[in-house]
């Protein structure tokens, strides 16, 4: 598995491509938020089945491994693929908080995770949770950019901050999903405060 481990570009990139188009893709198709969440829903459910079986079944974990190459992560070999929580997450977003608060959530999931863990893994020399200080301070960084689209600066920067500490934080749940979750949430309700 030499070839799951290390920076992973192709992963990165993937990450990231991901994230913009699940991001943009709805709304340049046209497609209502409830459509979007249930397209994703059921993306979600056929890839925890396909996780299931292949956790099952050597022979077909061993192919995702081959098919996968350059995206799969050491960790998938016992557990639940990331895409699979990628896809959940952003189904519940465009159900829970469609709109500006899911594009900004999954931008954010999309650009910062795979930024913080390029510069993590590259620069990063003092651990900090399950992440490095430098790969944090990126997350907050680029995440701050995305929301600025969305928000005033002061209100970017506390959300970017604090989708940085989820991203770090070992819970024990990916963050493909709190990621999203947690930053979409927080965008709604800013963005919802009452007036005054």
């Amino acid at each position: 598995m030499s070839r799951t481990e290390g920076l992973q570009p192709w992963r990165r990139v993937f990450h990231a491509v991901s994230g913009l188009v699940l991001a943009l893709a709805p709304g340049a198709l046209g497609l209502e938020s409830t459509e979007t969440a249930a397209i994703l829903a059921v993306a979600a459910v056929l890839l925890f089945a396909s996780d299931a079986f292949r956790l099952r079944s050597p022979a077909a974990n061993r192919l995702f491994f081959v098919v996968f190459r350059t995206l799969a992560s050491p960790r998938e070999a016992a557990g639940l693929a990331s895409s699979s929580w990628y896809a959940l997450g952003a189904a519940i977003v465009w159900a829970a908080v469609p709109g500006e608060p899911a594009v900004a959530a999954l931008l954010v999931l999309g650009l910062a995770d795979p930024a913080a863990s390029v510069v993590g893994r590259s620069w990063g020399r003092r651990p900090l949770g399950k992440g490095s200080w430098v790969g944090s301070i990126t997350f907050a960084v680029v995440a701050f950019a995305v929301l600025l689209g969305v928000l005033p600066w002061p209100l970017a920067a506390v959300v970017a901050g604090v989708a940085a500490a989820f991203e770090v934080a070992p819970l024990g749940v990916d963050d493909n999903l709190t990621i999203p979750l947690v930053t979409g949430a927080f965008v709604w309700a800013l963005q919802n405060l009452p007036p005054g």
